[in-house]
């Protein structure tokens, strides 16, 4: 099903091109929750990262991609209960899944982790005295509204109920009444400077509705954040008091540090990655990564991301998908269906990244057969064929280009510029939308001109155009690679592009195709989906 001379990338979680430190890229998945299957939602943020990460690396940076598994907490340990397990096999099982997920969507991340791992424990006791040792750690009890799913506490205020009358989270998730002895984070104490450091650093937050949100949410105030737990003890231990269990907040989102080689300050990779560029996260768990996470890094005297980029829910049908609701979406599945890259293009293509969406099998099958087999596909293939049947299989020599061969050249040429600065803003959607502008353009380019026409009035002319198409076609086949590294692999090979020259230094005029150079014989890469339905 995935035919394709590309193969994944190996990298590893060292520092990859000592050419390129001057410009490190460091982004993470948020860590995913391991109590139970991942679903469409866990791939498609990590796709974001994974499509982000090989952008990057095409531009000339060094990135260091990072994902993995939260281990801890009372949820944990309750999915592993009622798994008949004990939690260290249940998450070792669970975390398996999600390790499995990165191969079977092409993930290059370049390192994962797991929060059960002793060097992030380490890293987890090692931040917690730190922000004790600066004097923002105190003992005291604590009562109060706690939801095991969400595993975060609640203001009485912030409560609704349910049809049935119970107390729920805003998430929906069940509360149930917490008393027990626990240590505090002087969260109220960072309120001012959080909201000083969201001030100073305007693209702090994305997108905007979300910054409004935690903005609005620090300015009403802030209260002590309880981040220890006694009424069970599947998590870290509390330095120097093992009868308390680090929140698991806390523990989880040092997983940032601890990759990058925490609490060893002096590590290279800590040195080039932290702060780190930019979280990828669902815009359920913000608060987290926006309000608690630089408060705690800030007391532990280190620098906040520079990122927090919270986007929208993909919903199935126009409902979110749950468990109970029956209706997750497994990307295996879609995969299996449609094949990998038109999934990955399908998913952010399709839903304006940053907002809640739905998918589904119609629009699916509309952007494989429009945007992939008709438009780029097809562009590919019959510019392909007319060299392969009219130029004796080889790249032809063009001669004088003409405003309307320049105009589209140029197109192709600003292209990078334009996906540059949308995908930097996360707004994938319109990165490729400018890519597909390009497209759009060549088509109308080729209609215009008529090349079959021109074989017999001018086959001169016809070889400027032809070279003009084929030019145009290994800019796209570069710009598409992170999306669509299969396809784009195919594209290049059948222009005889060295897979030495596909990096985007090489989208530069100097770099163009050579003439006279025999390409091999075409083929579809971007087939048209045949609905079984429609055919019975």
């Amino acid at each position: 099903m995935l035919a394709s001379s590309d193969t994944k990338t190996n990298h590893t979680g060292t520092r990859k091109n000592d050419t390129l430190a001057s410009r490190p890229y460091y982004l993470t998945t948020p860590i995913y929750y391991v109590n139970d299957r991942p679903h469409i939602g866990h791939a498609y943020t990590t796709l974001a990262c994974d499509v982000l990460a090989r952008f990057k690396r095409l531009d000339g940076f060094d990135v260091h991609f990072l994902t993995g598994t939260d281990e801890h907490g009372q949820k944990v340990e309750k999915s592993a209960k009622a798994a008949g397990v004990d939690p260290q096999a249940f998450t070792d099982e669970v975390s398996q899944n999600f390790r499995r997920l990165t191969e079977d969507m092409n993930y290059s991340n370049d390192d994962f982790i797991r929060t059960t791992e002793e060097r992030h424990v380490r890293a987890a006791q090692a931040i917690w005295r730190a922000i004790e040792d600066n004097g923002h750690i105190y003992l005291d009890s604590y009562s109060g509204w706690y939801a095991v799913r969400d595993e975060a506490f609640y203001a009485e205020s912030e409560l609704e109920e349910n049809a049935d009358g119970q107390k729920i989270a805003p998430s929906g998730a069940e509360v149930e009444w917490v008393e027990e002895p626990s240590y505090f984070f002087d969260l109220s104490k960072w309120q001012q400077p959080l909201l000083d450091f969201y001030a100073a650093n305007p693209n702090f937050i994305g997108p905007d509705t979300r910054r409004n949100e935690v903005v609005r949410f620090v300015e009403g105030g802030l209260k002590d954040l309880s981040i220890s737990r006694t009424s069970f003890n599947w998590g870290i231990p509390v330095p120097d008091d093992p009868d308390h269990i680090m929140y698991v907040w806390l523990d989880a989102l040092t997983n940032y540090l601890t990759a990058v080689g925490y609490p060893e300050k002096e590590n290279p990779n800590y040195v080039e990655y932290w702060p780190a560029d930019l979280h990828m996260v669902g815009k359920d768990i913000v608060r987290f990564h926006a309000v608690y996470w630089p408060a705690f890094l800030m007391a532990a005297g280190m620098a906040p991301p520079k990122r927090v980029y919270a986007h929208g829910w993909l919903l199935n049908r126009g409902e979110k998908m749950s468990k109970s609701l029956g209706n997750v979406v497994l990307p295996q599945d879609l995969v299996e269906r449609y094949g990998l890259d038109p999934v990955r293009y399908y998913l952010l293509r399709e839903v304006p990244f940053g907002n809640d969406g739905y998918i589904s099998h119609e629009t699916m099958v509309s952007r494989i057969n429009g945007d992939l087999a008709n438009d780029i596909g097809n562009l590919a293939q019959r510019s392909l064929s007319m060299i392969a049947k009219n130029c004796g299989g080889m790249v032809p020599r063009p001669g004088t280009f003409t405003a309307d061969d320049k105009a589209l050249l140029a197109a192709a040429a600003g292209a990078l510029d334009s996906a540059r600065s949308e995908f930097d803003r996360q707004a994938f959607h319109r990165g490729l939308e400018a890519i597909w502008r390009v497209v759009g353009d060549a088509n109308r380019y080729v209609d215009a001109q008529a090349p079959w026409e021109l074989r017999k009035s001018d086959p001169p002319r016809m070889a400027t155009v032809l070279y003009t198409l084929l030019e145009t076609i290994r800019r796209l086949a570069i710009l598409i690679q992170p999306v669509m590294p299969f396809g784009a692999a195919a594209m290049l090979d059948q222009l005889a592009v060295p897979a030495d020259a596909r990096d985007f230094t090489h989208l530069a005029p100097n770099h163009a195709l050579v003439a006279g150079v025999a390409l091999p014989k075409p083929s579809p890469v971007f087939p048209r989906y045949v609905d079984e339905e429609v055919t019975e």
